[in-house]
């Protein structure tokens, strides 16, 4: 048994927090250079540019790439002979994530949402929680902006609707969004499971490297089938127009009940914020 404290993993998330929220990750402001080079439109070009501009400025001044900085999100992977020392794992959390909001000067955008009261310091954070072989604690932190959050759709669809109904509900789903999301998009799709774990794994699907091909063939292919799609649209880059409007798709997949077809899209801005951390 191997004993993490409780104090680390607040530090742990404090650091992530402030980091994904200066730091774009180096993957998308590549995916961002190679997106300007292939834009046809001349204005999509100058956006791309300036969102490369953007992540510059904001690494060298240590300010926010974006000022919605998000709700935070946590994947923590923890192993089976991990005891944790000093408190909670999502205390833990969330006191990571509140200091890291304050110390970043980040902005909360947590609210109560019926009297739409802020909370203050940007808790709790949405946490989700597995379990795992070994002796270590994996933390990935997101930080999910409003605009493209508030695109994402969870849908039951009928088994007989199949792949296809798949594509075209995810191509719908974007074509719907339109600039929203503040394109270039990254978009994930969760299909099967349940109602609410289709949406899990479709924000899950975000954390996987863009340039790392999906291991299932199927999918491989109907990521590329759809990506295709929904860069006919012309929407482009900020939905100004041109080809560019989303640089990757990304799904994950479970098993389902035989009489049910779960498929959630969940979008992500061009800041794409993520960070990993084991401890």
């Amino acid at each position: 048994m191997r004993t993490i404290k409780a104090a680390d993993i607040t530090e742990a998330i404090k650091k992530m927090a402030i980091e994904a929220c200066h730091y774009i990750n180096s993957e998308m402001t590549e995916a961002l250079a190679a997106a300007r080079e292939s834009e046809p439109s001349p204005v999509g070009k100058i956006i791309l540019q300036e969102l490369i501009d953007n992540a510059e400025v904001a690494k060298k001044e240590l300010i926010p790439y974006c000022q919605d900085t998000g709700l935070a999100v946590v994947f923590a992977e923890l192993g089976q002979e991990v005891h944790i020392e000093g408190g909670l794992l999502t205390d833990a959390v969330n006191e990571g994530v509140r200091q890291g909001y304050d110390e970043g000067y980040l902005r909360k955008s947590t609210c109560e949402p019926l009297t739409r009261k802020n909370i203050g310091d940007n808790t709790p954070a949405i946490v989700h929680v597995s379990m795992v072989e070994g002796d270590k604690l994996k933390l990935i932190f997101a930080a999910k902006g409003g605009g493209s959050e508030n695109m994402s759709r969870v849908t039951m669809l009928k088994p007989a609707d199949g792949a296809e109904g798949i594509k075209r509900f995810v191509i719908r789903r974007c074509l719907e969004a339109g600039g929203n999301p503040c394109p270039p998009i990254v978009v994930g799709v969760g299909i099967g499971g349940t109602f609410e774990y289709a949406a899990i794994l479709a924000k899950k699907a975000l954390l996987r490297p863009l340039a790392r091909n999906n291991p299932d063939p199927v999918l491989e292919k109907m990521e590329t089938e759809i990506l295709e799609e929904v860069n006919k649209t012309g929407h482009g880059p900020m939905g100004l127009g041109g080809r560019n409007f989303a640089l990757a798709v990304k799904i994950l997949k479970a098993p389902c009940h035989i009489a049910s077809l779960p498929v959630a899209v969940n979008i992500d801005c061009h800041a794409h914020r993520h960070k990993e951390m084991i401890l």
